[in-house]
């Protein structure tokens, strides 16, 4: 599975990091970015809690 995440969408609002910061982080500006394009399988559950959470519908994971 690979996560990406719509820079046009993402607000920072923090929720994907909270969920799965394995996968997940903030930049110095406070917006989203994936840590690890290629999702390990252990962190496929909290990955796609992160994308279903997500305010903005920012995270897309595919």
């Amino acid at each position: 599975m690979k996560a990406t995440v719509d820079d046009d969408r993402c607000r920072g609002h923090g929720v994907c990091l909270g969920l799965c910061p394995e996968v997940f982080n903030l930049t110095d500006d406070g917006y989203a970015e994936v840590l690890v394009e290629d999702v390990p399988p252990e962190y496929e559950a909290a990955a796609r809690e992160a994308e279903q959470n997500c305010p903005e519908r920012a995270i897309v994971l595919e």
